[in-house]
């Protein structure tokens, strides 16, 4: 079966949908606006049991077959990112210095489409339970929503996301089963010298020197302390110090990023981190604090629920188009909470050429969206059949 018809014929609609909510952009849990635009739209479908509230900005929808039954729940992020938008498009951010520069308005746009095909049809068993997150970008609002008791409130047996890629052939599913994405960690490094004069280092505790050290020291625990299967990454991404260029500073700044997907290798460069800052700072005679924060979980596909994701986005796409194998990618997501929560799948859907996810050129493919929200729809009815 390949797009659903009256979904296609939403499409002009859709369209309408995505680029309202392109160009009111909202950041982080504060998705009021953005929210209540979901709530009336689905109002308008007839959908009536609507809780608001959830995670501060989250909305969760119910709909009922009237029928006997699980419920599934399917989930899209609502919030944008605090970028600067540079596409000129008729439907730009209005909002300075915001900007849905990862498609989360096309996400929430196609499971609008979903809602709507659902209310009108009920063609399945059970119950829809439609999940708009916040805070996807920043805060973890899927583990807010967790933590507040979604899952068990509202009897959610599997949980299903999907995720446009740019660069991608459009309309092409891809996904995996077991881990799909990474754990995101987050290192700071404070290193505490003793500045002065830059003629005179004999008389200072240069920072710079050990930050450099452990910025290079850090690269070995790719290279010397994990087995080359294992997937890691470790970058450096920020060393700040100094002000001018005949003062030696006092202080210095290293700063970065840790991806895994096994909790093992992931307490492994905690500790290797913290021997590393530790020698350092004793070989160089300089004070250096590690703070290692652990961010989001890896993102782990049910190895069941990804065959059944793959079977729909076939009966969606057609075989040729889905790759039900693509292996795992070294970014994060938030639907790794509501995944530890509860059996289900992550998919990504290509969007075809176009600037990159989080690039201020962006902009999501609107032809994509009757696709995902067929692929929603499918879900429910192959899921749950009445």
């Amino acid at each position: 079966m390949p797009v659903i018809n009256s979904i296609a014929a939403m499409a002009d609609d859709l369209k309408t949908w995505r680029r309202h909510l392109h160009a009111h952009p909202e950041l982080e849990f504060d998705c009021h606006q953005t929210a209540a635009f979901v709530v009336e739209r689905l109002t308008e479908f007839g959908i009536t049991d609507i809780h608001t509230g959830i995670a501060t900005s989250g909305v969760v929808a119910i709909i009922d077959s009237g029928r006997p039954g699980p419920t599934i729940g399917l989930r899209a992020d609502m919030d944008a990112l605090p970028m600067e938008e540079v596409t000129g498009a008729d439907h730009a951010s209005t909002v300075s210095g915001k900007m849905h520069a990862c498609g989360h308005d096309g996400h929430t746009t196609m499971l609008l489409g979903a809602a709507k095909y659902l209310a009108e049809t009920r063609n399945f068993s059970g119950r829809v339970a439609l999940l708009f997150q916040p805070a996807e970008e920043e805060g973890g609002g899927g583990e807010v929503m967790v933590d507040e008791g979604v899952m068990d409130r509202f009897d959610i047996g599997r949980v299903f996301a999907i995720h446009n890629v740019p660069g991608a052939p459009e309309g092409q599913f891809f996904t995996t089963p077991g881990p799909i994405m990474a754990a995101v960690d987050t290192f700071y490094i404070n290193i505490e010298g003793q500045g002065g004069h830059g003629a005179y280092p004999h008389e200072t505790v240069d920072p710079i020197p050990p930050a450099i050290a452990i910025a290079q020291a850090f690269a070995t625990i790719v290279s010397r302390n994990h087995r080359p299967s294992d997937d890691l990454v470790v970058s450096v991404t920020q060393i700040h110090s100094g002000s001018a260029s005949n003062i030696i500073p006092g202080q210095a700044f290293v700063n970065g990023t840790v991806r895994t997907f096994d909790p093992v290798v992931q307490d492994m460069v905690e500790r290797r981190m913290a021997e590393i800052v530790d020698g350092t700072a004793a070989a160089y005679g300089v004070k250096a604090v590690l703070d290692y924060e652990r961010g989001y979980p890896a993102t782990v596909n049910d190895a069941d629920q990804t065959s059944f994701a793959v079977d729909v986005a076939r009966d969606v796409v057609g075989a040729q188009r889905v790759v039900p194998d693509a292996g795992a990618e070294m970014g994060a997501e938030d639907f790794a909470y509501m995944l530890e929560a509860r059996p289900g799948a992550y998919l990504f859907l290509g969007a075809g050429e176009g600037a990159g996810l989080h690039n201020p050129a962006y902009d999501f493919n609107d032809d994509i969206a009757p696709i995902g929200a067929s692929y929603f729809a499918r879900l429910v009815e192959l899921a749950q059949p009445a």
